[in-house]
């Protein structure tokens, strides 16, 4: 099968200013079906752990992945100008078009699930199938619903990271070593795969992270904390698949909203799973992506 990676020139609107996107395909090189394009958390994060995606590639169907602007692979300028949501919406359209997409289904995770319904939003056309995985409408309501699960980790946990918010610290040893026990409920809950330990390893290598979202998963103080999208859900007219985890920082009040917004959606929560299902239940996981494609495509034809 195929396996190729390379680079595309993607340009900024607003500045001019043009920069190197790395992608990876995967699959037959004379695909029948229309390839799955995965999207990254973060913001700022890389597509490393999202990698075992991959076993949705095919002779019939490739899988595609890339480095947003400001992580891994990809050019990372000191710009904070850049870290945009309309731009990276820009880049994702340009991405496609790079790669001479016609149609693609889109697969968003986490922060990457946010990008997919802004992209769903203003440029519907180019997406057959639309997958929602681990992600929200509302970035209050995630905080307000990460708050809330972190008021049920043990005391002294929540002691060190108040301590560390309020004088300024969140760069310390301390305070990262307590974030982890809210990403050992909530985000994995098993060991986490070489794949995904590179991934959170270097999500504070761009800069992309901290002034997107801020130091930590419940303490969201940069651009993207008042971004909602909810009442604009109902536009959407797209075969949508959502999923989440039981544990997942993603609860269930997120994604009823999803649900709710989106008309003839389907949502499948994960009974063992927090927020990298995909890593945690990939024997529920894959076979549940593959027959909502399939059906996505039968409709097509019929």
């Amino acid at each position: 099968m195929l396996d190729e990676q390379g680079y595309l020139p993607i340009t900024d609107s607003k500045s001019g200013q043009t920069f190197k996107i790395w992608y990876r395909r995967i699959g037959g090189e004379h695909p029948t079906k229309t390839p799955l394009l995965c999207l990254h958390g973060g913001p700022g994060a890389l597509h490393n752990y999202l990698l075992n995606m991959q076993e949705l590639a095919s002779e019939d169907r490739q899988v595609i992945f890339y480095d947003q602007l400001g992580c891994g692979n990809s050019d990372i300028p000191n710009d904070n100008s850049l870290w945009r949501v309309d731009r990276f919406v820009e880049e994702l359209a340009q991405v496609i078009a790079g790669l001479g997409l016609e149609k693609v289904h889109l697969l968003g995770q986490s922060w990457g699930g946010m990008l997919a319904i802004e992209y769903a939003l203003t440029q519907p056309g180019t997406i057959e199938g639309l997958i929602l995985a681990n992600t929200l409408s509302s970035m209050p309501l995630w905080v307000s619903e990460a708050n809330r699960l972190r008021d049920e980790l043990p005391p002294e946990i929540q002691a060190t990271l108040l301590k560390h918010e309020a004088e300024g610290t969140t760069d310390s040893e301390e305070y990262q070593t307590a974030i982890l026990a809210f990403y050992d409920r909530h985000v994995c809950r098993v060991p986490w795969p070489d794949y995904v330990a590179y991934s959170f390893g270097h999500i504070l290598d761009g800069p992309v992270y901290l002034y997107m979202n801020g130091p930590s998963e419940f303490h969201v103080i940069g651009v993207i904390k008042d971004w909602d999208r909810t009442a604009d859900l109902p536009q959407i007219k797209l075969p949508t698949l959502i999923i989440s985890g039981r544990y997942d920082e993603s609860t269930p009040a997120i994604n009823e909203l999803l649900n709710k917004g989106i008309a003839g959606s389907e949502w499948h929560m994960l009974d063992n799973s927090s927020h990298l299902a995909h890593v945690e239940e990939p024997e529920v996981y894959f076979p549940l992506v593959r027959q909502f494609l399939d059906k996505v495509e039968a409709a097509k034809t019929a």
